[in-house]
């Protein structure tokens, strides 16, 4: 978290917010959330007088295009970008960019796992951390069933490890998978590689809508997710089974289970999403 939703809200709202913006100064306070370069007063340096061009987004990072340099953002578990509005900025305030017109972008987060990146404009796809990223289920043509298909036969993973791996599919986490999941009747544990065609057609549409659906309402709002503009995400309101445990599902009423997969807090409804165990089928 923030996941493909919310980082794609983040954007929208910072192009709002920043775009055509000249840097005229850096002042980062936590050194170890800059990755590239590894000396921020270079990190300084590089962006004085870099105008954003674009905001755009790969997966759940964030790219600022400037005249010369691509800034790759990630936001972890807790990273958000806020103007600064004439305050002291407070302790979570670890990267502050202040522009030509005389205002200013803070970069806050409380845990400090976020991570930015500078590359010389052009590089920033063939080098960690875009480079390994796989295809996005959001305005992106790769994405498709048989796609899906051929990743799931290459393994030996259940479906929700495979979804979560963003070598895989980029932008996914845990919320949206399980919701997806939900969705196209499937459990999180079901072996990938045992999915039948039309379980992967119907998965891939249910990704592409629970996505596409999180987009229109900004995003989901379960943590301390606020977009830019410091306004929360609505999706979390049409949640199914993720956050639902001991609930009632909303289709059949049977109990919703929270159990573990990929290491990751799981939601499912054993009714709606049965295990699958014979051997796929067409």
């Amino acid at each position: 978290m923030p996941e493909l939703p919310e980082v794609e809200t983040v954007r929208r709202t910072l192009t709002k917010l920043v775009k055509g913006k000249k840097v005229e100064q850096v002042d980062v306070t936590w050194p170890k959330i800059i990755k590239k370069p590894d000396d921020i007063e270079a990190f300084d340096m590089l962006l004085h007088g870099q105008e954003i061009q674009h905001i755009g987004r790969r997966g759940k990072f964030l790219t600022f295009q400037l005249n010369d340099y691509v800034l790759v953002s990630h936001l972890r578990m807790e990273g958000k970008y806020e103007m600064g509005d004439g305050s002291a900025p407070d302790k979570h305030t670890h990267v502050r960019f202040f522009f030509s017109d005389g205002t200013e972008l803070r970069y806050k987060d409380v845990r400090k796992f976020g991570t930015m990146h500078l590359f010389p404009k052009g590089e920033e796809m063939s080098t960690q951390p875009l480079s390994q990223l796989g295809p996005e289920p959001f305005e992106d043509p790769t994405f498709t069933p048989d796609y899906l298909k051929e990743t799931f036969q290459a393994t030996s993973r259940d479906v929700k490890t495979v979804l979560l791996d963003q070598r895989a599919v980029a932008g996914l986490g845990n919320i949206y998978v399980d919701e997806a999941l939900f969705k196209a009747g499937i459990r999180p544990d079901t072996k990938a590689a045992l999915l039948s065609n039309s379980k992967i057609a119907a998965l891939h549409e249910k990704v592409e809508e629970t996505i596409s659906n999180a987009v229109l309402k900004g995003g989901s709002s379960v943590r301390s997710y606020v977009n830019g503009n410091g306004e929360m995400g609505l999706f979390q309101l049409e949640l199914h089974v993720y956050g639902r445990q001991g609930e009632g599902c909303r289709v059949c009423g049977s109990e919703i289970i929270k159990t573990v997969v990929a290491g990751r807090g799981t939601h499912y409804c054993s009714s709606c999403q049965p295990a699958i165990v014979a051997l796929k089928g067409k």
